[in-house]
């Protein structure tokens, strides 16, 4: 396994920041880690790349152990850390270069020039990175992560405030590199989450409340069920709120009705029921599966 995670723990002062975690990510996994604000996403991550020191707790990186051998764990794993720290003066080439020159790559050239055209820089490569928009300035983070062909990639919200379209560009980089590399990213955007990975581990409060595929974790929230079921007819919103196992009812446009349940199939009786009583018509009716959005907020409020 790439990354290896044992009983790890962190404490800012009395705050519990990350309490007694463990988890594996296994080579060529490209793996979600979620969580909300001030869950402990940042602070295991900055562990797992020996940039934070854990207070207890074993972290492998490839075999090496981070708090033994810090550097050597360093050279196996390519950061880039949610604030994306970059010279603003700098060409793109010569920070690539700086950046090589720290890694001690010999033949950094080919190196750079490699890695310029598998983040998509080439069009910008000759500017200041000052002079680059946002979604190029992450690209030349990401260079910069994997200038040094590290078998691990960190990476800490890497879509933060880009536009829909760079969100794409820049998932479509992740997922060209998840052939050879092993990948743990953190997003709160979850659509992103859905579209790149197969694994998600969710930590709340410190603590791991999730760690499964993608699949099994929406199969298995059996309390957050969804079903669409659209009428001819007008609908008073309050006989479909008040059915038993409701939980939230929405209303996506007129005479479709978005139900959030605990029992799908009660629900779906009950609606079946309405329109018989009510002489009402029926157009579709359908269970739809939870999504991530729907797991994420069960395990996390």
């Amino acid at each position: 396994m790439s990354i290896s995670v044992n009983k790890l723990s962190k404490n800012y002062g009395a705050q519990k920041a990350v309490n007694n975690i463990s988890f594996t990510v296994n080579k060529g996994e490209i793996v979600g880690f979620l969580g909300p604000n001030g869950a402990g996403k940042s602070t295991t991550m900055k562990m797992i790349t020996g940039y934070l020191a854990a207070d207890a707790g074993k972290i492998d990186v490839c075999g090496i152990t981070v708090n033994e051998n810090n550097l050597d764990s360093k050279k196996k794993i390519g950061y880039l850390p949610e604030a994306n720290p970059l010279y603003m003066d700098m060409y793109v080439r010569e920070y690539l270069q700086f950046i090589a020159n720290i890694h001690g790559i010999k033949d950094s050239g080919t190196s750079i020039e490699k890695v310029i055209v598998t983040v998509g820089l080439t069009p910008e490569s000759h500017k200041k990175i000052g002079q680059l928009s946002k979604g190029y300035k992450q690209r030349v983070g990401l260079a910069a992560a994997l200038v040094h062909e590290p078998e691990v990639l960190i990476l800490d919200e890497p879509t933060s405030g880009l536009d829909p379209n760079q969100i794409i560009e820049i998932r479509n980089v992740i997922r060209s590199l998840s052939a050879n590399k092993t990948i743990l990213f953190s997003s709160h955007i979850m659509q992103e989450v859905e579209a790149i990975c197969d694994r998600v581990i969710i930590i709340n409060k410190g603590n791991i409340v999730a760690d499964d595929q993608l699949g099994n974790l929406q199969k298995d929230n059996k309390d957050h069920q969804a079903i669409l079921v659209e009428f001819k007819e007008d609908v008073d919103v309050e006989l479909v709120r008040n059915m038993h196992h409701v939980k939230r009812v929405t209303l996506p446009q007129a005479g479709v009705f978005n139900i959030e349940c605990t029992n799908a199939e009660a629900v779906k009786k009950q609606l079946l029921e309405l329109s018989i009583g009510q002489n009402l018509n029926i157009v579709s009716l359908q269970t739809q599966s939870n999504s991530l959005e729907s797991v994420f907020k069960s395990l996390t409020t």
